[in-house]
C-alpha cells in the first residue's frame, strides 16, 4: 500500500506546506486567527492546534512516546498563544521526518492496536492504512486551514506536491 519513500516524501511535504500556513498564518493577527469561520474546529487557530494534537497522537501510537493528556474534543485549543504553537509544531515536523527516515517495509507492515477514545474501545488495524491516514488527516486539515487564511486575505504558498522544493 505504501513505501517508506512514501512516508519520506509526505512528511517533506507536510513540514513544507505547514511551513507556508504558519507564514501565511503570521501577517494576520491573534484576533483574526482566532475568529470562528465556520470550521469544525471553528477557527484557523483551533484547526491548526487540531492537527497537531492529532499529529501527535498518532507519533505517540507509532512509536510508544507519550501522547497529548487531552481528547478531541480539547484539542482545538490546546494551543491557544501563537508563538508557542509554532514552536510546537515546527518541533513536531521534525520529530515526523526523523520517524520517517527510519522507516522499513517491516516497520510499515503488520497491524497495529490501540484504544480508541473516540470510539471508546480497542481498535486493531493495518499499520500501512493508519499511516496513510496520518498523512491524509494533515492534508484535509490543512486544505481547511489554507481556505481560512484565504478568505482572511492571507496568501499561503502553493500546495502541488509536485512542485515541492526538493
Amino acid at each position: 500500500m505504501i513505501s517508506p519513500d512514501y512516508c519520506r516524501t509526505m512528511a517533506a511535504y507536510n513540514a513544507w506546506q505547514n511551513d507556508s500556513l504558519l507564514i501565511a498564518a503570521d501577517t494576520l493577527d491573534d484576533a483574526a486567527r482566532q475568529q470562528d469561520r465556520g470550521a469544525f474546529f471553528g477557527s484557523i487557530m483551533g484547526t491548526l492546534s487540531h492537527l497537531l494534537w492529532a499529529d501527535l497522537v498518532w507519533m505517540a501510537r507509532f512509536t510508544g512516546i507519550e501522547a497529548p493528556q487531552v481528547g478531541i474534543a480539547d484539542s482545538a485549543g490546546l494551543w491557544p498563544d501563537w508563538a508557542p504553537y509554532c514552536a510546537a509544531r515546527r518541533e513536531q515536523d521534525a520529530v515526523i521526518a526523523v520517524w520517517a527516515q527510519a522507516q522499513t517495509t517491516e516497520s510499515l507492515s503488520g497491524d497495529l492496536s490501540w484504544y480508541s477514545g473516540v470510539l471508546g474501545r480497542d481498535v486493531t488495524k493495518p499499520r500501512a492504512l493508519l499511516v496513510a491516514h496520518m498523512f491524509n488527516h494533515q492534508t484535509h486539515h490543512r486544505g481547511q486551514v489554507h481556505a481560512m487564511l484565504t478568505a482572511a486575505g492571507a496568501k499561503p504558498g502553493d500546495t502541488d506536491l509536485p512542485f515541492m522544493p526538493a
